[in-house]
């Protein structure tokens, strides 16, 4: 990608360089493995969202039963929209690795959701992150 200074003041051109689908998968690493269960549950929590501020479905309930979970495990796949944005940047870069468990569980998010002040909830994840 170049960047130019445009013909206006504080206006940019840029330019994209088109490479090949090979280079393009060449460049990005991939995950090795599966998701976590937790990340793959943000992104879930994500999509839905996103079809409700759509009007593809009505609410979480209608979701609920399109899904057929309870709309108490929906309110808690839900609930996960309200973790603070770096804690939930953090569980999207997840990948699997050489461990055996999630290096996070719905069930630790669950006591950070807890917290409504994003502050608060940064100040658990630290600590939860330390052996």
């Amino acid at each position: 990608m170049k960047t130019t200074t445009g013909a206006e003041p504080g206006t940019y051109t840029v330019q994209f360089v088109r490479r090949s689908p090979m280079a393009r998968g060449a460049a990005l690493p991939g995950p090795t493995g599966p998701l976590p269960r937790v990340t793959r549950l943000l992104v879930l929590a994500h999509k839905i969202n996103g079809m409700i501020r759509s009007g593809e479905i009505r609410d979480w309930a209608d979701a609920a039963r399109l899904t057929g979970v309870t709309r108490a495990r929906m309110t808690q796949i839900a609930s996960l929209l309200l973790l603070a944005p770096e804690i939930q940047t953090t569980i999207l870069e997840l990948c699997e690795g050489s461990e055996r468990h999630d290096p996070a569980t719905e069930h630790r998010l669950r006591a950070i959701v807890a917290h409504a002040d994003w502050t608060q909830q940064r100040a658990t994840a630290q600590l939860e992150r330390r052996p």
